[in-house]
């Protein structure tokens, strides 16, 4: 049997519509600069893949990564964006003691009490969030 290339695998996977979860413990970006997680995530991304991090990008890197991928639109063909989400325990139902240390917490240690969910726009149409539950609408 004849072996494909990579960049054929890559183009019969987007023609039969497969979904790829690339799930990301923190540990793979704890070390990283900000700069470097947010290049590591974009190169998933433009790969077709939904990223299941678990914890998240501090607001900065959030940002970071929004305005990085405003660029991108213009200038790569096909790329049309991302959608993104985080899931964190509700702080409103905590007592002001476990809040205080959730901050502190966070501080030290990065967000991963968290769960962030990073997907192409051309896989994913919709995000919605409610308190009890998230909903990925794929196109």
């Amino acid at each position: 049997m004849k072996k494909k290339s990579k960049k054929t695998r890559k183009k019969d996977s987007r023609k039969m519509g497969k979904l790829t979860l690339h799930f990301m413990p923190h540990r793979e970006i704890a070390k990283l600069s900000s700069i470097e997680r947010i290049k590591k995530l974009l190169k998933i991304i433009l790969d077709n893949k939904l990223i299941v991090l678990q914890g998240r990008l501090n607001p900065e890197e959030e940002t970071r990564l929004i305005e990085d991928t405003m660029i991108m639109i213009g200038n790569i063909k096909g790329f049309k964006g991302i959608e993104l989400a985080v899931i964190s325990p509700e702080s409103n139902e905590k007592r002001f003691f476990e809040k205080i240390k959730l901050n502190i917490t966070n501080a030290l240690l990065g967000y991963k009490e968290a769960l962030t969910i990073i997907g192409p726009a051309t896989i994913v149409k919709e995000m919605k969030k409610d308190p009890k539950k998230l909903e990925i609408m794929m196109k």
